[in-house]
């Protein structure tokens, strides 16, 4: 099992948002399974051709969303990201519910809200 990223310098999105994005989504379906060890900053930033802030930039995020884990010297992995991801985004679902219910929003203005961002960040 290898750790398989692209990174199209043509993208609209940044290097280090590809990395991090394919990162989280190997993670995610499972992949790259929990607890595999990633590659290190400065080695994963020479396969890909990367400066090493770029890759350390998307490993913070990463870590940031509870997808990676650092254990100091021996090194970076896949953590058990699932439960996280999903109480931070049941979190925010929840808080985005309250904004527009303050707001005055009705339900069908705020479900459109919801579809046009997720259309907007999945297809982009």
């Amino acid at each position: 099992m290898t750790l398989k990223i692209l990174i199209d310098t043509d993208a609209a999105s940044a290097p280090y948002e590809q990395l991090r994005s394919q990162i989280s989504a190997q993670a995610r379906s499972g992949t790259l399974p929990v607890g595999y060890k990633l590659p290190t900053v400065r080695g994963l930033a020479e396969e890909l051709g990367l400066a090493a802030n770029t890759v350390a930039k998307a490993y913070r995020a990463l870590e940031g969303d509870g997808v990676i884990e650092t254990r100091g010297r021996n090194g970076t992995f896949v953590a058990a990201a699932g439960d996280a991801a999903e109480r931070q985004a049941a979190a925010a679902a929840q808080a985005y519910a309250e904004q527009v219910h303050r707001l005055g929003l009705s339900r069908e203005d705020a479900l459109r809200a919801v579809r046009d961002a997720l259309r907007a960040a999945y297809e982009a």
